[in-house]
């Protein structure tokens, strides 16, 4: 079974270009058959979950004591399944370990965190290579000014682990050719 975990911010609201997007990326992923995995509440998480279940998918959202502990959340209803850990840690790792392509839609702190540990983590080769792709030109002028300020700690190799989509539609593509070649 191939999973996707999806990543973005929980601010993101219906309407919204990120909601619409990652509605979208959630119901092409759904009705191709794969596992979505996200932080299972509202915003990004909400509208990918939304999409893929619509379209007869499987969501399985990762939820977090420490997060409902934080602020008043409660597991979005287009979940297929809940997954529970204690820690924001817990979470996170479960979402990095389980999938075998990330996505990261925009966000705050917390999605910034998301994409640089398992960015981190295909760096040190602690999971094994996957793609992991940034969605839209906010992530693309973030890293940009990254590279342009910090390029020193960061060579070209470790740039290439990131792949840059403006769309759902170019993610989707991308997942489908990558995952699909990597089992031929």
């Amino acid at each position: 079974m191939k999973s996707i975990s999806v990543f973005g911010g929980a601010e993101t609201k219906p309407g919204e270009r990120a909601y619409q997007e990652a509605y979208q990326l959630g119901a092409l992923l759904g009705k191709a058959g794969y596992t979505i995995y996200n932080g299972g509440y509202m915003g990004v998480m909400e509208a990918v979950s939304r999409g893929a279940a619509e379209w007869g998918g499987h969501v399985i959202g990762v939820t977090c004591d420490e997060v409902e502990a934080w602020r008043p959340a409660s597991p979005n209803p287009w979940l297929t399944e809940e997954y529970r850990c204690a820690t924001l840690r817990q979470r996170l790792f479960t979402l990095i370990d389980c999938c075998n392509a990330g996505v990261v839609f925009p966000g705050g702190i917390g999605t910034l965190g998301e994409l640089a540990v398992m960015w981190s983590q295909l760096q040190i080769g602690a999971i094994p290579p996957c793609p992991l792709i940034v969605i839209g030109r906010e992530w693309k002028i973030v890293l940009e000014t990254f590279y342009e300020q910090l390029g020193q700690f960061v060579n070209e190799k470790q740039r290439h682990w990131l792949i840059y989509c403006d769309d759902s539609n170019c993610a989707f593509q991308y997942i489908e050719k990558a995952l699909n070649t990597a089992e031929n």
